[in-house]
């Protein structure tokens, strides 16, 4: 089956139950791989914060934990989800760990880089903490480095939900 939207993905969250992307047709979605032992892993926080600020205006964060980048995210799920609720209170979905690049990339990731590519046009995701902004109708709006930080991509999520 060839997917044609970002509804059209399945995923295994954090508990192992499988998700239907579709079940968040209609909001904003920011989608991030994600680890624990990262420079970047205190944007945890931000994003967080972005969460609890615009969740009832219709946005969703995804977090992807990836252990492709330097070993950051050894843990498994249950480790993964005790490190985020106890350090940063994370409260928005989280999803299995998944591959971001190479053979193995999860579909959805090869999906986002295929519809919004990296500096110089390349599709390889450079490190922990790359989001992608989805509209409201599941178009891949933006792609974001791992340097821009939650409150720097603040005012794009706003401007997408008004």
């Amino acid at each position: 089956m060839t997917q044609e939207s970002i509804y059209d993905f399945e995923v295994k969250d954090i508990e192992g139950n499988t998700k239907k992307l579709i079940e968040f047709k209609g909001n904003a979605l920011l989608v991030v791989n994600t680890a624990s032992k990262c420079g970047f892993t205190p944007q945890y926080e931000g994003l967080e914060k972005l969460y609890r600020h615009y969740q009832s205006k219709g946005l969703k964060i995804l977090g992807f934990p990836c252990n492709q980048f330097g070993s950051q995210e050894p843990g498994n799920e249950q480790e993964i989800k005790n490190f985020c609720s106890l350090n940063y209170n994370v409260s928005f979905p989280m999803f299995a760990k998944v591959e971001v690049n190479g053979a193995n990339a999860h579909p959805l990731y090869k999906y986002l880089k295929k519809n919004s590519k990296g500096l110089l046009g390349t599709e390889f995701i450079k490190w922990n903490f790359t989001k992608f902004l989805i509209g409201k109708n599941g178009e891949v709006l933006k792609r974001y480095a791992p340097t821009d930080t939650p409150e720097q991509i603040a005012k794009d999520i706003e401007e997408l939900l008004n």
